[in-house]
């Protein structure tokens, strides 16, 4: 049976109904109209960084078609569309030196679009695309990135706060700091294996807390919006549930993933105490720098309770079993001695590390609920991917949505989990990151090799569009 089939509706009416996108991975434009250069576009135009050299200089074109992307919006009977601002097409040197008017006015123009369309704006600030003038500086790595971080947000609140209610800081930061300075795999390129990644994340959670703070006391009183943060996580459960070792390691897996980053936010206002002695006892065992992972001062703005509610990017599961790592490995799965592993009953879906695992979204809203301190909770991101052929038919996409929204009604009924509201990634096929325009997202079509780069919406789309229509016209109803 489908939500859809229920006659009792278990979304609240005012339940976000969203799909989700990222400056980069859709506006192009990369120097257009006085933008500045951002480490994507440096990392992109590098040579072999990204699939077949692909970039996201042009991608879907929204910073000329945004207009389609609003009708694709209103196609779909959106209530809130989740979009990022490009922190170096606001201040190309990254600071608020040089105001880029252009790029104001380009921001205000889709904001206000959408609310004339009655769509709820949802606005990131950062979403992996730092300005490069900062990465020259040590990016995510230096110090001074909170700071500048801070003064782009409050940009950002003065700017279009008056309009937008709905804030986060940033997006994924697990995903910038590992991926990005751990593995090299994306912007930045960096590899400094079992250092960087620490380090980054630490500024990362510096910037968001001055900027939860700076909104706190100068804007939150008349604009009365809430500031989040978007982390990405995957449930995880042991390989074997007998086998104490994995139980351990499964604890460790999480607390190095969700718990990098959720605990000094919602928890304790540190670092997991799994993680931090994990890493303190190899640092001593080993030999290795002793301040390998940072700690937090009393003389920085206070991180704890530095978000008005939880948003979570969900994608896959994982089964988690212990391992050894070798005498003198310094890195971040040295560090961790867990290796996760996909469970072969699950489907996979486009890329090899997306198993189809709707269920485990419902644990993980369970398990944030009962280790946050029961948030408001919204799923920011969710999604199925789609590789080789279009199919423009894609029915298997139209059911991971019925099956996933199905279980998310299941942690609302059920589990009484505060689920806010939902977004779909993506709105449209994109560029992909690493992946760049091999990997398909979206609920709509995008011809890249068409001039007009049009929008075509998939089957999925539909569903997705029906699924909305009939729960929220359902709510209103009840109102």
């Amino acid at each position: 049976m489908s939500i859809c089939d229920k006659r009792e509706n278990v979304f609240p009416h005012d339940f976000a109904w969203g799909a989700a996108t990222s400056a980069y991975q859709i506006e192009g434009g990369w120097n257009a109209d006085d933008k500045g250069l951002s480490i994507w576009d440096t990392f992109s135009h590098g040579k072999g960084m990204v699939f077949e050299d692909q970039s996201g200089d042009v991608a879907c074109n929204s910073y000329t078609l945004w207009e389609e992307d609003l009708r694709c919006i209103k196609q779909l009977g959106l209530t809130h569309y989740r979009m990022s601002l490009s922190w170096s097409r606001l201040l190309p040197d990254g600071t608020t030196r040089h105001v880029n008017q252009k790029g104001v006015n380009y921001y205000n123009k889709v904001i206000n679009d959408l609310l004339a369309g009655n769509v709820t704006p949802v606005v990131t600030l950062y979403h992996f695309d730092l300005p490069q003038a900062l990465q020259d500086r040590g990016g995510w790595t230096w110090a001074g990135v909170a700071d500048a971080f801070e003064a782009y947000a409050v940009l950002c609140f003065r700017t279009f706060g008056d309009r937008v209610r709905l804030w986060l800081t940033l997006n994924e930061p697990y995903v910038c700091a590992k991926l990005g300075h751990e593995d090299g795999l994306f912007a930045p390129g960096v590899r400094d294996p079992g250092v960087s990644a620490y380090r980054a994340g630490h500024n990362m959670l510096r910037a968001h807390a001055r900027a939860w703070h700076a909104y706190d006391a100068l804007f939150r009183p008349e604009q009365e919006g809430l500031v989040s943060l978007a982390l990405n996580g995957d449930w995880a459960e042991p390989l074997d549930p007998r086998s104490p070792q994995d139980v351990a390691a499964t604890e460790r897996y999480m607390a190095f993933t969700l718990g990098w980053f959720a605990s000094p936010v919602f928890m304790t206002g540190d670092y997991p105490a799994t993680m931090r002695s994990q890493i303190e006892a190899r640092n001593l065992a080993q030999g290795f720098p002793r301040d390998r992972l940072p700690v937090f001062v009393d003389t920085e703005p206070r991180v704890l309770g530095t978000a008005d509610f939880f948003a979570l990017n969900y994608y896959t599961s994982r089964r988690v079993r212990a391992v050894s790592s070798p005498p003198g490995t310094l890195s971040f799965k040295g560090d961790r001695e867990a290796e996760d592993v996909l469970d072969p009953s699950w489907p996979v879906c486009g890329v090899p590390w997306l198993a189809v695992v709707p269920d485990g979204l419902r644990k993980l809203l369970k398990y944030i609920k009962d280790t946050c301190q029961e948030p408001a909770i919204y799923i920011t991101e969710n999604g199925f991917a789609q590789v080789g052929a279009v199919d423009l038919e894609d029915s298997q996409r139209g059911q991971f949505y019925q099956d996933t929204l199905l279980e998310v009604s299941k942690a609302v009924r059920e589990d009484g989990v505060s689920v806010r509201g939902y977004f779909a990634w993506s709105l449209m096929d994109n560029f992909e990151w690493a992946d760049g325009f091999s990997v398909r997202f979206g609920l709509f079509h995008v011809d890249f090799a068409h001039p007009q780069l049009t929008r075509t919406m998939y089957r999925s789309g539909r569903d997705y569009a029906d699924i909305i229509k009939r729960n929220y016209s359902q709510s209103a109803m009840k109102k």
